[in-house]
């Protein structure tokens, strides 16, 4: 779909907008959500809890956004969290050198080069402004995106807004791995926000000041990198790959741990298990693909990186960070707090090696709406409706009385606290006339509908309406809840 079209169905619909939208000149890059699109936005997160962080037994933890300077010099973040950017020495509007060079290139260029190669490549390829068309640039700079905050009454404690969640999981890892009593492999996950000093955001959600993000980090014995109990469960299952100049290739995780594609089973298990949460999110498999980073273009933290990307309007976007951290953050930090980070296993300690699926809240949220978004003709008009799957959909059901007069509201708001009490979410709306409730509800993609017309008083009877088909069935209103589970259950995994 056009990001113009999800634009405007945001607006329209107050899905998400600008934060601090009745004031001119505030910064771009925040965004709040309303009520529909708040409630997708939990309810992706609570799929990602379910499918992944429950089922695979993990602790989930909320951390502090604001974190110590000394974190972020063990992190490394304060030496190598930077971008670079280059000003147009017309218009004097900054940019992002790397990204702007991409537009020109038709190519992607490595964060890692330095800023003198990126000076050549802004040459080479004839770059211009994109703001004003000129093609003089001051030489590129490297801008350290992290968000300083002083804490206290005199200002004297300097912290920052963490640029990842990742880091409150390094520091909490010692004291669950003692205090929750289990054994490696670990996995601790968190959903929260993350905000990075962009230089220039751009494509709305997609890159963010103020980043939502559900987090990962399995800590394991490198050792036993390959004795994962549920393997047998997706060593059949293909990962779409796309290993350094090839193109993208279903290999099952069996075939990948073989041949090598991955560091080891642990690696495959992961990457099978978040390719499967984002089918859950009606995401057809075809449209995504595990991009294999070259040592240019990975964190300077991965031994070995995979970029989870589906293909939406805008091309492949980037939505999960797969990377095998090793021991890397948990060294860093226990060289700088001076406290004693390593494990012992078998008689052997160690620090544990992590590997890491860092998904983006927001751009999933994005490029669902991407992908769900359908538009028809029907004779002159044009229905929008989103083809969201049930356990993202906004509401189980709507539930609308034909008109407000002759006791039919009565009867629809028994029906809905009744629909609320058997555990669906439920919508209720009287406004307007049916065909515009419906087209509301559609935009939005709430899941079905019930209308209670002057036949409900003659036989206790409801018409149900499909959204994705619109067709409608009668159904016994005592049968509603049984009804609706088993169009939830049926409808719930297809895209």
């Amino acid at each position: 779909m056009p990001k113009e079209e999800i634009a405007n169905l945001a607006l329209r619909r107050s899905l998400f907008f600008p934060s601090a939208g009745i004031y001119a000149g505030s910064p771009s890059g925040f965004f709040d959500f309303g009520p529909d699109g708040e409630t997708i936005r939990r309810k992706i997160i609570n799929l990602w809890r379910k499918q992944l962080v429950e089922k695979e037994s993990m602790f989930e933890i909320f951390g502090s956004q604001i974190l110590p300077e000394p974190v972020f010099r063990a992190s490394g973040h304060i030496q190598n969290f930077n971008d670079p950017i280059v000003q147009c020495s017309k218009c004097n509007s900054l940019h992002r050198a790397d990204k702007l060079i991409e537009v020109h290139s038709k190519g992607i260029v490595p964060e890692s080069l330095s800023t003198t190669e990126l000076d050549k490549l802004i040459k080479k390829h004839s770059v211009k402004c994109p703001k004003c068309g000129g093609s003089n640039f001051a030489t590129v700079k490297k801008f350290n995106m992290m968000i300083k905050v002083d804490i206290g009454a005199t200002g004297d404690s300097s912290c920052y807004l963490r640029p990842e969640t990742c880091q409150s999981i390094f520091l909490d890892f010692s004291r669950l791995y003692k205090t929750m009593r289990h054994q490696l492999p670990i996995g601790i996950a968190q959903a929260g926000k993350s905000f990075r000093n962009e230089i220039s955001p751009r494509n709305s959600l997609i890159r963010e000041r103020e980043i939502g993000q559900m987090e990962v980090e399995v800590f394991f014995n490198p050792d036993k990198i390959d004795e994962i109990p549920n393997f047998a469960e997706v060593e059949n299952y293909n990962l779409n790959l796309m290993l350094l100049g090839k193109k993208t290739k279903p290999i099952s995780c069996k075939d990948a741990v073989k041949k090598k594609l991955v560091s080891g089973k642990l690696v495959a298990y992961y990457l099978a298990r978040n390719q499967q949460l984002y089918e859950s999110f009606g995401i057809p498999v075809s449209k995504m693909r595990f991009r294999e980073l070259d040592k240019d273009e990975k964190a300077f933290y991965a031994r070995e990186t995979w970029d989870f990307e589906i293909e939406t309007d805008l091309g492949w976007i980037e939505l999960v960070a797969c990377n095998y951290r090793t021991d890397y953050d948990l060294k860093g930090h226990q060289k700088e707090s001076k406290q004693k980070l390593a494990v012992k296993e078998d008689g052997k300690e160690f620090i544990p090696h992590v590997f890491e699926l860092s998904a983006g809240i927001d751009r999933s949220f994005y490029v669902t709406l991407d992908l769900v978004f359908r538009k028809e003709k029907r004779g002159s008009e044009e229905r929008i409706y989103l083809k969201l799957p049930a356990k993202i959909a906004p509401y189980d059901v709507g539930v609308y009385p034909l008109v407000k007069k002759d006791g039919l509201s009565e009867i629809a708001k028994k029906i809905f606290v009744n629909l609320l009490d058997e555990e669906f979410d439920a919508l209720y709306d009287e406004k307007g006339s049916i065909g515009k409730r419906y087209s509301r509800a559609d935009e939005v993609g709430v899941f079905g509908g019930i209308t209670v017309d002057y036949q409900t008083k003659d036989d206790d009877t409801v018409t149900y309406r499909y959204r994705d088909s619109m067709k409608q069935v009668r159904v016994k209103i005592p049968e509603l809840p049984s009804f609706l589970r088993k169009i939830r259950k049926e409808f719930t995994d297809k895209p």
